[in-house]
């Protein structure tokens, strides 16, 4: 068996992200951004905490539709701050809806949020078809200028690791290793 799904410590909801989502090419906007969120709540914290809050964040955040988010009112923010099924943090609350706002002018700028992302690789997956664990990075020359172009931008929680994890789990970068049988 390979080597791959090690990582997801045998808790199924982690097997199965690893085995349907993890690194397969999503080009929904929505989905993207649910991710872009998801992956910055998790600064600071480990994945398997955010996938287990993964529902409730959906439920908080309107399904992370873009719009929805980029409308939510300062209450609708402040009362998730006392909503235990997500991390209370109120940095990240405000950002949802912050980096919604952002990402609306990315989609006007570009035609779709999927454009914008994609453009850095110039529309092509990158496949490191890896062998061992150890030779996954936690970061590319396309995650940090992904990361620092969205900085710039003003988008927030996008550090050039996170901005990695992004994206593998949306599809653009392939870390399943050589031998995986859900690459």
């Amino acid at each position: 068996m390979s080597e791959c799904r090690n990582w997801y410590m045998s808790d199924p909801l982690l097997e199965a992200y690893h085995d349907n989502e993890w690194c397969k090419v999503n080009h929904d906007d929505d989905f993207q951004f649910q991710m872009l969120c998801l992956e910055g709540a998790s600064v600071g914290l480990s994945w398997q905490i955010i996938m287990h809050k993964r529902e409730a964040y959906l439920a908080a955040f309107h399904g992370f539709r873009i719009d929805e988010c980029a409308a939510m009112t300062d209450e609708e923010l402040e009362a998730l701050y006392f909503d235990p099924g997500i991390i209370r943090n109120k940095s990240k609350i405000r950002s949802v809806r912050k980096n919604a706002q952002i990402v609306q002018k990315i989609q006007e700028e570009f035609g779709s949020f999927d454009a914008y992302l994609w453009s850095f690789t110039g529309g092509r997956q990158i496949d490191g078809r890896w062998k061992r664990p150890q030779d996954i990075p936690t970061v590319s020359a396309v995650s940090a200028a992904m990361s620092k172009d969205m900085k710039k931008r003003g988008i927030a929680f996008v550090g050039p690791v996170i901005t990695y994890s992004f994206l593998q789990s949306i599809g653009i970068v392939n870390d399943h290793l050589d031998d995986c049988e859900y690459r």
